[in-house]
């Protein structure tokens, strides 16, 4: 039961890490896309309505990649504590 209740707090913190490093991937994505867009030389500085679709498509992109790979690196880190039996 002990075991169950820790597991299980482990998990919402496990969940509440990912969602968070998920908002700051997302936040950098838009973020460094739309400084992209407003001061690289030769493009107009106007954030138009293409930059902030291209910025949150790359931002979520961003979210996407980060939260894949957190899962991946925790899928893999559990199935080497299983394998070593702990």
């Amino acid at each position: 039961m002990v075991e169950q209740e820790q597991r299980n707090a482990s998990d919402q913190a496990w969940e509440t890490r990912r969602r968070r490093a998920g908002i700051a991937a997302f936040l950098a994505g838009l973020v460094a896309t739309l400084a992209f867009f407003a001061f690289f030389p030769g493009l107009p500085n106007v954030i138009d309505w293409g930059a902030l679709l291209v910025a949150l498509v790359v931002g979520v992109l961003a979210r996407w990649l980060c939260q894949s790979r957190m899962t991946n690196a925790e899928r893999k880190k559990t199935e080497s504590l299983r394998r070593k039996g702990l």
